[in-house]
């Protein structure tokens, strides 16, 4: 069930957002490029191209975390699960980064409330079955993103600046406190800026044939441990303290590989 709380609130571990389902454009036409060059002041058509074709996706009503995954909530996950600890994980999940950051107990303890990062994408599907949800999809995050609006950023089409969002351009230079910058009309936080979030889907490119609930390259991975063997990269979505405004546009995609823990990707949960 959806919580009412306020969105201040920091007690956020089983807090989601019911987000009504509908049909939307996801990606953008060719003769949209023009138009995207000019309002990140960026010449580079290729840069673009990850985002075409246009193509209207279907999604059903589901749930999605106001918040993302925080460090606090995270080292629940750790404590209960002694195969995800730092010294524990397996060598071919890890990439040498996993929760790095941890071994500051100070650190730690003052970013209690800041998103866990230096996660991988296996980590976080585990977190995510442990507490009965799963990533969400890509067109799922895209939809939620907008908050039921056609707008350029979460928060409308005006650019990004330091009031919005945690980017490059703000000078924080790391992660900041869940809830610290506006919420979008659906109330959820931080859908741009702050960390980039894992998503389900493998990478795949943009099919041009209509969709219904589209999850590239697996099914939730909700059969066992089979989430465990997938090699291919993984879509991430929503840009980071360190990105360019450019990154936290509602149709920008990217893609990581799933051992790659870093210090600016995180995830949510849905459901």
């Amino acid at each position: 069930m959806a919580c009412e709380a306020s969105p201040s609130s920091k007690n956020q571990a089983n807090e989601m957002v019911h987000v009504n389902g509908g049909t939307f454009e996801m990606g953008i036409d060719a003769g949209d490029i023009p138009h995207f060059e000019k309002i990140f002041a960026i010449h580079n058509m290729q840069l673009f191209q990850d985002e075409l074709p246009k193509h209207p996706v279907t999604i059903s009503d589901f749930l999605i975390d106001r918040y993302l995954v925080t460090n606090q909530e995270f080292r629940r996950f750790v404590a209960a699960n002694a195969e995800w600890r730092p010294k524990r994980i397996r060598a071919e999940l890890d990439n040498g980064n996993y929760l790095k950051h941890w071994k500051n107990s100070r650190i730690l303890k003052s970013r209690a409330n800041d998103p866990v990062v230096n996660v991988n994408w296996y980590a976080a599907v585990g977190y995510c079955r442990w507490v009965g949800k799963w990533l969400p999809t890509e067109a799922e995050c895209q939809y939620a993103a907008r908050g039921g609006r056609n707008t350029t950023f979460p928060w409308g089409d005006e650019l990004a600046d330091k009031t919005r969002a945690n980017y490059s351009e703000t000078g924080v230079g790391s992660t900041s406190p869940v809830g610290a910058f506006p919420a979008n009309p659906y109330g959820l936080f931080d859908m741009a800026g702050n960390v980039w979030q894992f998503l389900a889907d493998a990478w795949k490119p943009y099919p041009n044939a209509p969709q219904k609930d589209p999850v590239a390259g697996g099914d939730r991975f909700a059969d066992g441990d089979s989430y465990l063997q997938v090699k291919t990269r993984r879509v991430i979505r929503g840009g980071s303290f360190g990105g360019a405004p450019v990154n936290l546009w509602v149709e920008y995609r990217d893609s990581h590989p799933p051992n790659g823990s870093r210090e600016f990707v995180g995830f949510r949960c849905a459901k």
